[in-house]
């Protein structure tokens, strides 16, 4: 698989995978490649939102079954699975609790943990030729990539209950009827689309952004009481920042922010 990054204007750069003969599926050495480029891409300060998005037909399609059909023969199918979750997994938290948003371009059949990472971004701009399909049990499989805690929470638990008991199949019209994809394009919009969201919700205070998507993703799972004090103790956090003086600043001069310039 080939990996490519571009940085784009605005602090948004636009990562691309590439591997048509495993339908852009994920190896043990191209989920290590794509982890190691994902720490880097959020480190990275200068970059504010980060797109992701398939060549071809493939959005990605989770695990490359090739390397599943070679571990099975050798009696090291436990240890593969294992190790690709485990590469996985810590992505998709780093990826939920960064500043950065993460944006899935969808351009086509997303599957599996390829799924699951459409599912974790912040924001999912899809084709309405895409195919969104879990397909563990197809494989006998129970799910991961986090697509039994991210799916409930956009379509609601029994839809999501339906789409894995089926072994359903969404298009893009169907995933945005039920909510599981926020904008609908054609293929030559597809980019241009995600950029427009990238730029503009990239362009918030860094604690803007990081304190409401921590706040969303606890807000499902906690009493009222708690939320407003976790509410309390980022925004009392948010206000010792540049970033606030700017905003009340720009705010008293009647001009957009500059967030993030010292």
């Amino acid at each position: 698989m080939t990996i490519t990054v571009e940085h784009l204007s605005k602090g948004v750069s636009l990562l691309t995978l590439s591997a048509e003969t495993s339908r852009n599926g994920l190896n043990m050495e191209s989920m290590k490649s794509m982890s190691d480029i994902m720490d880097d891409l959020l480190e990275d300060s200068s970059i504010k939102s980060i797109i992701m998005t398939g060549n071809g037909k493939f959005f990605c399609s989770g695990a490359d079954i090739d390397s599943f059909a070679s571990a099975i023969d050798n009696g090291s199918i436990a240890d593969l699975v294992g190790g690709l979750t485990s590469l996985l997994h810590p992505m998709q938290l780093k990826i939920r609790a960064s500043e950065k948003i993460f944006i899935a371009a969808i351009n086509g059949s997303a599957a599996g943990g390829g799924l699951g990472l459409a599912l974790c971004a912040d924001y999912r701009v899809c084709v309405p030729e895409a195919k969104l399909a879990a397909a563990f049990f197809s494989l006998g499989l129970s799910p991961d990539g986090g697509t039994t805690w991210l799916l409930p929470r956009l379509v609601g638990t029994q839809k999501a209950k339906k789409f894995f008991f089926n072994n359903e199949i969404w298009d893009g019209n169907k995933a945005l009827e039920y909510g599981a994809v926020d904008e609908l394009v054609e293929s030559e919009e597809l980019i241009e689309s995600a950029i427009k969201v990238a730029e503009k919700w990239g362009s918030w205070a860094e604690s803007s952004r990081r304190s409401t998507k921590q706040l969303i993703d606890a807000s499902t799972s906690t009493f009222m009481e708690t939320q407003l004090e976790f509410e309390k103790l980022l925004i009392t956090n948010s206000s010792l920042t540049p970033d606030f003086v700017e905003g009340v600043s720009s705010f008293l001069d009647k001009r957009n922010p500059n967030f993030g310039e010292e």
